[in-house]
């Protein structure tokens, strides 16, 4: 399977890129960013020989020749996205909105799925536990993600040989495993408030914590097609159906 993959340097993207890469069923991935891999990230041996990374500067346009290269793919994980904190409703719109619908579009109009009904081009969006497809929440992002999940889903119902899937990960922090992420992926007071609220929520609320470690294999595990027919999965569910692959 070939694997589109965005939001790499990220905490979830760059988790769910070991998990592809340690996949025997991934055969290929490529990561479509703005910059290089972070020279910091550790990787399995696989890397250089398995990843290809497209460095594209506007998320909200494609030529022609591109997305016919991004449409050659199986599926795609997008984990592009960070925290609404300090940021505009349409810049944020623009991040979370228009970047994931102007992909699938894309793909669309590449003729990704096409002939494909019974294997169709899986979109994996990595959404928020709270985010609200009815548009009502007093939280931006929760609007703003909830309008995303709706209008993906819909868009790729509507798309021959296209498929949605939605994850809700509740709090997630970057690996234990790799000491270099947590020191460059977050700020120094992130780092702190991690090491309190991971126990405090393990333990006292497990339904809003997510290990990273379980969201990047759920994720992988969700675009080879492993669930389907489901489109929505709860940061609940996935921490159930995780246990059974």
């Amino acid at each position: 399977m070939r694997l589109l993959l965005t939001g790499a340097t990220g905490v979830a993207g760059l988790a769910i890129y070991r998990a592809a890469l340690n996949d025997p069923v991934v055969t290929a991935v490529t990561i479509l960013s703005r910059r290089a891999l972070p020279s910091w990230a550790e990787l399995p041996a696989n890397a250089s020989s398995k990843t290809e990374v497209i460095l594209h500067d506007d998320f909200t346009t494609y030529s022609p020749e591109l997305a016919r290269r991004l449409a050659e793919h199986d599926a795609c994980i997008w984990a592009l996205g960070k925290a609404s904190a300090g940021m505009s409703e349409p810049d944020y719109t623009r991040l979370t909105y228009e970047y994931p619908m102007s992909a699938a579009r894309a793909l669309k109009h590449a003729g990704v799925g096409a002939g494909r009904a019974q294997d169709p081009f899986r979109f994996v969006y990595i959404s928020g536990a709270a985010a609200d497809p009815t548009e009502k929440s007093i939280m931006m992002w929760a609007r703003v993600k909830g309008r995303t999940e709706k209008d993906l889903t819909e868009f790729c119902d509507n798309s021959e040989g296209m498929k949605a899937h939605i994850l809700r990960p509740a709090y997630f922090f970057p690996s234990n495993q790799y000491p270099q992420d947590r020191k460059n992926q977050r700020p120094a007071s992130a780092g702190y408030v991690d090491c309190v609220m991971t126990p405090l929520l393990n333990t006292v609320l497990p339904s809003q914590y997510t290990p990273i470690d379980d969201l990047a294999r759920f994720a992988v595990e969700a675009a080879k097609g492993q669930w389907p027919d489901e489109t929505l999965f709860s940061n609940t569910k996935m921490k159930e159906l995780v246990k059974q692959v």
